[in-house]
């Protein structure tokens, strides 16, 4: 009896730490260690519904693409670089679509920063809307309790472009550093308030994703009574025609903010569809859904005001004006060639140790 009284009084207390433990951010650091690709099991999300008549790439039989790459078998290649799901698609036909290590293409990955790419376009959506007047309005506009910490002279273009000149250290290992705090923290609106300047904005420029989840709070504020993931259903989720339902984490149950700089849980296919769109300049099968000035401004080189000619409106650019993409942690890309008709979608649980950014321009040269 006594036993058994000791062991329920420990499963008591397993059950009250684990709750605590998972109830704030150092909690969530001890518990989930690090970002891995399954994520958004681990935190709260608001849903994303699939179209009931979604848009298909067509597939080929006989599709084009490499056969090795550093004397390595492309699908091998591939699978020792830790790549959970491959596409290639050219001309709106998938020439190549492999998923490895147990993943299938109805697997869910978390896009981590390529959510920064869909921010930005949620941003042209917005000004196209009306809802924001333009890049040039300080971000005090949409979040005043910035200005005594002197935000007055930041605008929505410093934030796009990350030039800014918050402080904020994008390390995910320390459990108190900024970045950690922002993954694993439950109240980002609260910490948000407390953000600094340590330099001067629109002289230099610096990635950081402190920038993206000022957008999303400016974003979230310009809506007003409506969510972002729910902008995103009306603006991409429904007219693209997406294959199936997705989610956007958000840092707590109630009234949850979505973390826009991370976080939108997908498909590959559907990831490919963002690509798509930005690929025609913001038009989807005649229906403009976000004006072709933004997917312009967005994905060309711009070294004015301290801007980087390799990063625009929160898109790289690897061959600047020539390509653009989206980039995640652990290797999750969105890669687009315009003039060679061409998309990649690469996920994956690593990088793998491989610089990515040279593989997709040989393959777009190779096409």
């Amino acid at each position: 009896m006594v036993q058994k009284y000791k062991n329920s009084h420990v499963i008591f207390f397993l059950i009250i730490a684990t709750t605590l433990l998972s109830s704030c951010q150092l909690g969530r650091f001890v518990m989930y260690n690090f970002a891995d690709i399954n994520d958004h099991k681990k935190f709260p999300s608001r849903p994303l519904t699939a179209e009931t008549s979604p848009f298909r790439f067509h597939t080929s039989n006989a599709g084009k693409f490499p056969k090795e790459i550093n004397d390595i078998p492309f699908d091998k290649y591939l699978e020792v670089t830790k790549t959970v799901a491959f596409l290639i698609i050219k001309n709106d036909t998938i020439q190549y679509e492999k998923y490895f290590k147990g993943y299938e293409k109805e697997n869910i990955v978390p896009s981590f920063s390529m959510a920064k790419s869909v921010t930005s376009i949620l941003i042209g959506c917005a000004i196209d809307d009306g809802h924001i007047k333009s890049v040039d309005e300080p971000v005090t506009h949409y979040i005043p309790e910035l200005t005594q910490n002197g935000f007055d002279k930041v605008t929505i273009k410093h934030l796009l472009q990350m030039t800014s000149g918050i402080n904020f250290n994008e390390s995910y290992v320390n459990p108190f550093g900024d970045a950690a705090s922002f993954y694993y923290g439950t109240n980002l609106r609260k910490k948000i308030s407390k953000m600094k300047l340590k330099a001067e904005p629109g002289k230099k420029f610096e990635y950081v994703s402190g920038n993206t989840q000022l957008l999303g709070l400016v974003l979230e504020r310009a809506l007003k009574n409506r969510s972002i993931t729910s902008y995103l259903q009306e603006k991409l989720w429904t007219p693209l025609g997406m294959e199936y339902d997705a989610s956007w984490s958000i840092d707590r149950n109630k009234r949850g903010l979505e973390k826009t700089f991370c976080c939108l849980n997908a498909r590959a296919r559907d990831f490919a569809k963002i690509g798509r769109l930005y690929k025609n300049k913001g038009n989807w099968n005649g229906k403009q859904i976000v004006s072709q000035g933004w997917v312009e401004a967005s994905t060309k080189a711009d070294t004015s005001e301290g801007s980087a000619k390799y990063y625009q409106y929160q898109w790289w650019l690897p061959t600047p004006n020539e390509d653009f993409m989206a980039q995640g942690i652990l290797g999750q890309f969105v890669y687009v060639h315009p003039t060679k008709d061409l998309i990649i979608v690469r996920l994956g649980k690593s990088e793998g140790k491989t610089d990515w950014w040279s593989i997709f321009t040989s393959l777009a040269n190779a096409y």
